[in-house]
């Protein structure tokens, strides 16, 4: 009978061989009896161990390749930063283009598709919209990708009397015309001036596992955003998932008085 360590501390030892880059990202860890024999453990231990770190998010069982060590957030989603008005107003910078740019990497068009219909607003857009539960409004679902990843998706709402005939109901792949969907909401005399986001996690339901490629116990970020004019009037309200390790969230504002 093995009495080596128990399975929290060989999920320990393994947590500090992958931060300390011994297992790299995308590679895979040693077969479970080499790493019985290597801990002095049994096999059932070292299950135990790697679920432990499954949970954490930091590998994933693969078929056919075995327990492969995740990337940690490729990508900063940044905060007021990726709204700047010098981005889509006087540049060509959508928001996800200024993350991917933050994080250096680079971006096409092509890595946004797009979904639009006309549906019936639920209570939550209602409200948002400041319109009746029921009414008609414009979804515009996007899937966006970086190498062919999915990384996230986004569904805004608008008022139909808001966006009729404008880029915003064009489902063409890629944003919504030079400066993207924020750049057609001031042409229509609606300039975005302040935003109101929430986040918080939750697991994902069986439909964006599938849609986002998501592995076996990834928790998925929820944001929902409302966009309003100077004058309060709301323009947009969205929703967005987003793969948990696929970005770090990142903000940076001045400290209230």
């Amino acid at each position: 009978m093995r009495l080596g360590i128990g399975y929290k501390e060989l999920a320990a030892a393994l947590r500090r061989a992958i931060e300390a880059g011994e297992y790299p990202p995308e590679t895979t860890l040693p077969k479970q009896r080499e790493l019985a024999e290597s801990y002095d453990v049994n096999v059932g231990t070292v299950r135990k161990a790697v679920a432990d770190l499954e949970a954490e998010g930091l590998v994933t069982p693969i078929r056919r390749r075995g327990t492969v060590v995740r990337s940690q957030p490729p990508m900063k989603r940044l905060g007021a930063e990726r709204y700047a008005k010098s981005k889509w107003k006087f540049g060509n910078l959508v928001a996800f283009g200024a993350d991917r740019e933050a994080s250096g990497h680079e971006w096409k068009p092509s890595d946004q598709t797009n979904t639009v219909k006309k549906v019936e607003a639920d209570a939550e857009t209602a409200e948002a919209l400041t319109i009746e539960t029921g009414a008609p409004v414009y979804e515009r679902s996007r899937l966006v990708k970086e190498k062919d990843k999915p990384t996230h998706t986004l569904t805004s709402y608008y008022r139909p009397e808001d966006v009729e005939g404008t880029p915003l109901v064009d489902a063409s792949a890629g944003p919504a015309g030079r400066g993207g969907g924020f750049t057609v909401l001031t042409l229509q005399g609606l300039e975005p001036d302040h935003i109101t986001e929430t986040v918080h996690a939750r697991m994902p339901t069986p439909e964006e596992v599938t849609e986002l490629e998501l592995p076996a116990g990834e928790p998925v970020m929820i944001l929902k955003r409302s966009t309003y004019t100077e004058a309060g009037r709301p323009v947009e309200f969205a929703r967005g998932v987003h793969a948990a390790s696929r970005f770090a969230w990142s903000y940076t504002f001045t400290i209230p008085d």
